[in-house]
């Protein structure tokens, strides 16, 4: 256990996001940081104010009465109340602007949990509320970067968040196949978040118990390689691949592989950020949609994981009780240990996505590698509430996502068999 007091723990945290997202705007100009009017993605000037926003409205002024620091702060930054169609013509403040508001709020918030009175602990409320804004920076940080890839910007840097983020290189293990599978016999599973944690997500409380069948699940998500293959034996026009919803996206959007690859000079190439990259075959795939990932299943003669099974694989971790097989539910993929560079891609520490194969240190207690990091998975289950789901204090975060969209997101991910 760290012995130093929580509120310094939670100074670095908050610094260090912080350092993160102003380091993933640095180099962009005003007019960058408004961009095109799209679906996908937010103008980046609100967005940074709404990280800050966000903090200030929950800390300073739910938590601690104070009065609001923007007059029209409320009407500019509440997400539940500015449609994202609006955002573009927002009388938005400059990006200096917006820097010193951001950094008056943090300011605020570090002098507050600095105080003598609050330094020993935290209330339940003061450690909820502050996770939540923390975390919630780091939602966005994710969103900037994928702004930043979608709009064709060149890869962000990281100078202000440390040597560290740069100069860890992933440990290595070769895997003859990295689909190989690991069986996992089933059983009563505890699924969400552990009861008891001073912080959850709503949608991952009231944890249950689910029974799941045996199954087998590949030891690693899906390679460029692999998803190559199927792009090569024409898994774009092969009807049959296809659900009829697929199909329909298919044929609207005239795709014909990933959004980012090119076939140039008879090679696979991928657009990362700015720049074209020959296609690195040991790296997860990114960038393909539901359906996509479906329809690679399909033609691998495999399927999706359910969530259940997804979530058993990560953290389950079996203990023999006589005769019966009782499952133990880890914090991380390998134990309850703190994450660290050897065990799992975060941060950023390797600037962007690693082999598949690295990081053996982090595996799960089946042998599944990169549970947490790295990539996120697409599963087959869709993102409903559990049994008895109460929503929490910021119900626009992930209540309006509930029901019509998939459970986890970004890449094909790791498949499964009965």
């Amino acid at each position: 256990m760290n012995s130093r007091p929580i509120p310094f723990i939670l100074a670095e945290l908050l610094n260090e996001a912080r350092e993160r997202t102003l380091a993933l705007v640095a180099d962009l100009d005003d007019q960058q940081m408004i961009g095109p009017r799209l679906n996908i993605v937010n103008p980046l000037r609100w967005e940074i104010g709404h990280i800050a926003w966000f903090q200030e409205y929950w800390i300073l002024r739910q938590m601690h009465g104070r009065a609001p620091m923007l007059a029209a702060g409320d009407n500019i930054y509440d997400s539940a109340r500015v449609a994202h169609e609006t955002r573009w013509d927002l009388p938005l403040p400059s990006k200096a602007e917006t820097i010193t508001y951001m950094q008056g709020v943090l300011d605020q918030v570090l002098d507050l949990y600095s105080q003598k009175e609050v330094a020993a602990e935290l209330s339940d409320d003061d450690a909820y509320f502050l996770s939540l804004v923390l975390l919630h920076e780091d939602m966005h940080a994710e969103a900037i970067t994928y702004t930043r890839q979608t709009l064709a910007f060149s890869a962000p840097r990281f100078d202000v968040v440390g040597a560290s983020a740069r100069t860890n290189s992933p440990v290595k293990e070769v895997m003859d196949d990295p689909l190989s599978d690991v069986e996992i016999h089933g059983g009563l599973f505890l699924l969400g978040s552990i009861p008891g944690k001073r912080f959850g997500f709503d949608n991952e409380m009231r944890a249950h118990e689910v029974q799941v069948q045996p199954y087998k699940i590949s030891r690693t998500a899906v390679t460029n390689a692999q998803y190559a293959a199927f792009v090569d034996d024409g898994g774009y026009e092969r009807r049959g691949l296809w659900s009829n919803a697929g199909w329909r996206w298919r044929e609207s959007t005239g795709a014909k592989h990933p959004v980012y690859w090119r076939f140039i000079e008879s090679k696979w190439w991928r657009r990362n950020f700015n720049e074209m990259v020959q296609l690195e075959d040991h790296l997860p795939v990114l960038h393909v949609n539901w359906y996509e990932a479906d329809a690679f299943c399909l033609w691998a003669r495999r399927r999706l994981p359910t969530e259940a099974e997804w979530e058993m694989a990560a953290s389950a971790e079996p203990t023999t009780n006589g005769h019966a097989i009782t499952w133990h539910k880890r914090q991380f993929p390998w134990g309850d240990e703190a994450p660290t560079s050897d065990r799992a891609n975060l941060d950023w520490r390797n600037m962007g996505c690693v082999d598949v194969r690295a990081l053996p240190l982090g595996d799960s207690a089946f042998g599944c590698r990169q549970m947490i990091g790295n990539v996120w998975e697409w599963t087959a289950s869709d993102f409903k509430p559990y049994p008895g789901f109460v929503a929490g204090p910021t119900k626009n975060i992930l209540r309006p996502g509930l029901g019509t969209t998939r459970y986890c997101a970004a890449v094909a991910g790791r498949l499964a068999r009965t």
